[in-house]
């Protein structure tokens, strides 16, 4: 796991390591330059004490044109009768510090921003192609937050803690050399608190990195609470669960809200910890450095002292910092780790010799069998052979399996035993994307965009003409209720359709589906929603289309609607995964068997419906 990670990791550096060693010099040059300030200091204050500084002067007395220039001045003593240069290169080593940690900032940010960039790229286009079966069992408002939150607490810390860390390393060697070359022992009592400082700041890395990842997968539990109660507002709604709805979501946000805390809690613990660290250092520092200076004035002088205060509170802020940097690169390596788990998901793949083979073929399943698992099994020895452009209408109880013989024949699932052929060619063989792209499907529950009418219909198609939209939509039985609409066409449907009916839903969900001209088209229980007239209106309109001969589609229809199935070419009766009953509608009714006790029930009702509509119309007419 951990070399797959790495891999990922190495793979969406690329392009981007220039930058981040560019910041890292630039960040580099900043330190060096942080750290001549204090030194220059240090060296003016003495001079300015001591009214000479032979140290500086034998700096200054170099075969070069600068230092013969000071020195045919009188040395230090004219940068002390002109002190204006000594602000004057401090200011300009304070603008070219500011400009390279400009430098710095930018190139980082450009490289965090393209790594991201590159990671929700990576990660979006890993999801299209991760199988059915992942995305059924995994929850959206976790993988969304995977994508949003966990993808951003790894920008957050690429663009402000990962050049920090080569910072911190840098500051803390310099600092401590040059401390070390001015005095020893000062040195000692200066970094007496440090190795405490380091510890305190990993063990505060290991409890952070656990109880950030409790946090993070609470937040996603909390999304998935969410985002099920929005997508599923109408159901709310219908069956009065508001008042459930609100509890489960206080469960889940009382769950975050006390991991949160823990979390919260260990920061302030480390923050206050590190502070007082911090302050008892620098006061240690600056007694022991007077106590020298003003007991022993030969061993430190007072700018020394100063360089000294300079460079502790300059160390002691970066392994301070260490904490914080820690704490960071423990979360994003929590959040890395489960970005990983989805990019490290083995995506749906094609055998290595499928090809595209023409669709528009006989289809036949032969002891096609399946289970989702061992114990688990839902189809069992299918044996079926459709011919091309034929009906074929599927009639079962919930669970019978209808639905999965049409998710084998897509390859949403691949057969447990068994094969099905396309043209004879077994379908294993064939592209998944390419047999899909010419499979229609339209369900019982479609999914439409937050988009117009228009839109929604036409987005099957590239290219679209107004004309093929309309086509579709008057043999989807909707053209009539979409020019019904104030916009008509450009009518803005509301996010899952719901501004729709069911029955407009599915309506605009077939005539979505015509206009893809599939070779395959299957209807999984969608015309349940609209009246028996509207399903009359829609199966007529696509005979007529195939009588036509402008529509050769193979068609599957799934219902429990005997009105819909009659006028199949062949009707197949499925009871606990098993063809039990195969034939026409006459055939079927003339043998004792499921499909006949649903059409007595069904014919029954219906004629009783029609007897109470025959007494209502008597009624009404004695009443007038």
């Amino acid at each position: 796991m951990a070399k797959h990670r790495e891999r990922i990791l190495a793979s969406l550096m690329k392009g981007n390591i220039l930058k981040y060693i560019g910041a890292i010099g630039a960040m580099v040059v900043g330190v060096f330059i942080g750290f001549v300030t204090p030194l220059m200091l240090a060296g003016t204050i003495d001079a300015l004490v001591n009214a000479a500084n032979h140290q500086m002067d034998a700096a200054l007395d170099l075969p070069n044109p600068v230092g013969a220039w000071f020195m045919a001045r009188g040395g230090i003593l004219y940068l002390m009768n002109h002190l204006w240069i000594i602000a004057a290169i401090l200011i300009a080593l304070y603008a070219i510090g500011s400009f390279f940690q400009y430098l710095r900032g930018r190139w980082t940010a450009q490289a965090s921003e393209r790594f991201t960039k590159t990671l929700r790229d990576r990660l979006y286009s890993h999801l299209q192609r991760l199988s059915y079966d992942y995305h059924v069992k995994a929850q959206t408002g976790d993988l969304i937050q995977r994508c949003t939150s966990d993808v951003d607490t790894i920008r957050a810390f690429l663009s402000s803690q990962l050049v920090e860390i080569f910072r911190s390393v840098a500051m803390v060697t310099i600092a401590t050399v040059v401390l070390l070359n001015i005095n020893v022992r000062m040195t000692l009592f200066s970094m007496i608190l440090v190795p405490p400082l380091f510890l305190f700041a990993f063990s505060f890395f290991k409890l952070v990195r656990k109880y950030f990842q409790l946090s993070d997968e609470a937040e996603g539990k909390l999304s998935a609470v969410l985002q099920e109660n929005l997508t599923g507002v109408r159901v709310v709604r219908a069956f009065g669960r508001a008042k459930f709805e609100d509890e489960k979501y206080d469960v889940s946000n009382e769950d975050y809200y006390r991991k949160s805390m823990k979390l919260v809690r260990l920061l302030s613990i480390y923050w206050g910890g590190s502070d007082s660290l911090s302050m008892l250092q620098t006061g240690i520092t600056v007694v022991y450095g007077v106590f020298l200076v003003v007991t022993s004035p030969g061993q430190l002088s007072i700018g020394e002292m100063v360089v000294f205060v300079s460079y502790i509170s300059m160390l002691l802020w970066p392994i301070r910092q260490l904490g914080r940097i820690l704490s960071d690169l423990g979360k994003a390596m929590v959040s890395f780790g489960r970005i990983s788990e989805i990019l490290n998901t083995e995506p749906e793949k094609d055998v290595p010799d499928a090809g595209d083979y023409p669709i528009d073929r006989d289809i036949e399943f032969n002891h096609v069998g399946f289970a989702y698992d061992e114990n688990h099994e839902i189809l069992k020895d299918i044996n079926l052979t459709v011919r091309q452009g034929q009906t074929v209408a599927l009639l079962g109880a919930t669970g019978s399996g209808k639905s999965t013989l049409m998710h084998l024949l897509q390859r949403l699932y691949d057969v447990s035993r068994g094969e099905i052929l396309i043209g004879g060619v077994n379908i294993n063989q064939i592209r998944k994307e390419y047999l899909r792209s010419r499979v229609g499907l339209v369900l019982q529950e479609p999914f439409l965009y937050s988009r117009s009418v228009r839109n929604n219909i036409g987005i099957a198609r590239k290219n679209v003409t107004d004309d093929m939209v309309y086509a579709a939509a008057q043999v989807a039985n909707a053209h009539e209720f979409i020019e019904g609409f104030e916009k008509g066409y450009e009518t803005m449907v509301g996010e899952r359709g719901v501004t729709l009916s069911g029955g407009q839903k599915q309506r605009v969900a077939i005539a979505r589906t015509l206009l893809k001209q599939n070779d395959i088209l299957i209807f999984d229980d969608s015309l349940s929603a609209v009246d028996t007239e509207t399903d009359r209106a829609i199966r007529e309109a696509l005979l007529q289309e195939h009588a036509e001969g402008t529509r050769h589609a193979t068609t599957f229809i799934i219902s429990h609607r005997l009105t819909t199935l009659a006028e199949a070419d062949v009707i197949a009766v499925i009871q606990h995964g098993e063809i039990v009953q195969l034939g026409s509608h006459e055939q079927l009714i003339a043998q004792e068997g499921l499909y006949k006790r649903i059409y007595q029930i069904q014919s029954a009702l219906e004629d009783e419906m029609k007897d109470e509509n025959t007494a209502k119309e008597v009624v009404a007419h004695a009443v007038l």
